[in-house]
């Protein structure tokens, strides 16, 4: 999973940022051609992902010491991690081509992926119910990396090598596919071009849809401007708060098909625990990635330094960032969480007494969960999207803080109890493990978003004026003893916050 996703964390904005920045056109004022530019970029930002890919071969060979795993099994996995790294690196490359926009490119990225490795296979899937066949056509599987590590394995790969071949062969050949679409992309996007009649009709258009005509707009601005300038500033966009609805109505719009289709094999609990994680995983992500935008472009541009130089103070400037955040996604978390009691009324009757305490307690700790990780990632993305030299990085940061950590910790405390002997003679019943998860994340929650409010009220100014200074990372909990980044730094204006 990691190779797979490798190209949005490295390469999916390494030439979209050289296109806002406009250093792009000044590679080709020299000799260097499309594949040069693309071929340096992929060596220079996938060094990283390369290297750690390598220190995890020796820990894959630890299975051969011990049994049960053969060298063939073992080269075949390497060569589908490797080949898996440089195709999501390639797909990564050529959006970023195409793209002018950090998130865009990111989502691109996420979204040519999954067209592949899992759009596919899916729509087989899906023709091969509507003909009721025994099996999913290959053709639907080849190029999904994930039916070649099914047949890494010695019996699988008996019974079909050639599948595994044609596999890897077409993965890479997407690879080289996509590098040669970059390079081409390359040499011709960089260029600015006129905006035609047609073209530049609907700009407007979708600009008096996005943000109102001329009356729509000052009445938006005075209701605005009442509570929060930072809230009119950052909430002009009307929209935004209409794309989480219509996810959200898409989702109940599939929901109700599938209740209808299945009826009573869809009312059960596995249904009610899959819609609700995938509601609240992209709840999660889209809260993330709008609180990284809330600081990180004003401070790259220098308009955060004009905002700060008006009389409103640091702890107004969060407010109306806050306001913004609750403007888009308040009402969409409550409705979720409305849904999810719902999911927990309706499991209830489906499971005996012992099932229905676990189910209720489940379902209580994951909405207590959703709304702590909401508002942390509302505060802690706002910090790491503002200190972050790179977008693409903060979402992934603070995702890694507040969610992957505390549930990482939890995986490794429940493996650590597993293979203790001491434990295996206390009976450790489910309230421990569902206890112990909601904890950590409980404590988790409450340290990130206190760090964060705290680093946000005391250093905003400060990282405000750090563009071009180097210093210390920003990211880090704390500040080193003797740590004097700051001193090169003109004094920040004091703020009553």
């Amino acid at each position: 999973m990691s190779s797979l996703v490798a190209g949005i964390r490295y390469t999916a904005d390494c030439l979209s940022e050289e296109k806002r920045e406009g250093t792009l056109g000044l590679l080709f004022l020299t000799d260097l051609k499309g594949y040069d530019v693309v071929l340096g970029k992929l060596a220079a930002t996938s060094v990283n992902a390369f290297y750690g890919l390598i220190a995890i071969f020796p820990v894959l060979a630890i299975p051969l010491l011990l049994g049960g795993v053969s060298i063939g099994e073992f080269w075949r996995i390497v060569l589908v991690l490797a080949n898996t790294l440089f195709f999501s690196l390639a797909a990564g490359i050529f959006v970023s081509g195409t793209s002018r926009s950090a998130r865009k490119a990111m989502s691109g990225t996420l979204i040519l992926i999954l067209l592949i490795n899992a759009g596919l296979p899916s729509l087989g899937g899906w023709l091969a119910y509507q003909h009721q066949a025994a099996s999913v056509n290959t053709a639907f599987l080849l190029p999904s990396v994930g039916y070649a590590y099914a047949l890494v394995f010695d019996a699988q790969y008996r019974a079909g090598p050639n599948e595994f071949r044609w596999s890897v062969v077409l993965t890479h050949g997407f690879a080289w596919l996509f590098l040669a679409l970059a390079s081409i992309a390359a040499r011709n996007s960089w260029q600015d071009k006129p905006v035609g009649a047609l073209a530049a009709r609907w700009r407007q258009r979708w600009q008096r849809w996005s943000y109102g005509n001329a009356a729509e707009r000052s009445a938006f601005r005075r209701r605005l401007l009442d509570l929060s300038p930072c809230f009119w500033l950052g909430g002009r966009h009307r929209l935004k708060p209409m794309l989480v609805w219509g996810f959200l109505g898409l989702a109940g719009c599939l929901w109700t098909w599938g209740a209808l289709k299945w009826r009573e094999g869809w009312l059960d609990v596995g249904t009610y625990v899959v819609t609700a994680c995938i509601l609240h995983i992209a709840l999660k992500f889209w809260v993330v990635s709008e609180a990284c935008q809330r600081f990180g472009p004003d401070h790259r541009s220098g308009a955060l330094e004009l905002v700060l130089s008006t009389p409103l103070t640091v702890t107004e400037i969060l407010r109306g960032q806050m306001l913004v955040l609750k403007r888009q996604f308040l009402w969409p978390v409550l409705v979720v969480v409305g849904l999810d009691f719902i999911f927990m009324l309706a499991g209830a009757r489906h499971l005996s007494s012992g099932g229905d305490n676990f189910w209720v307690w489940f379902c209580s700790a994951q909405i207590v969960t959703l709304i702590g990780d909401v508002y942390t990632l509302c505060q802690a993305g706002m910090w790491i999207g503002l200190v972050s030299k790179r977008p693409n990085r903060a979402a992934s940061a603070t995702v890694a803080r507040v969610l992957v950590l505390p549930s990482g910790a939890w995986a490794g405390l429940v493996m650590l109890t597993t293979f203790t002997p001491l434990w295996h003679r206390v009976e450790i019943q489910w309230p421990f493990f569902l206890g112990l998860w909601f904890a950590m994340g409980m404590i988790a929650d409450i340290f990130f978003s206190l760090w964060a409010r705290f680093r946000l009220l005391r250093d905003l100014r400060t990282v405000a004026t750090q563009r071009f200074v180097p210093g210390r990372a920003p990211l880090a909990l704390f500040k080193r003893r003797g740590d004097q980044s700051d001193s090169a730094l003109p004094p920040a204006i004091a703020s009553q916050t």
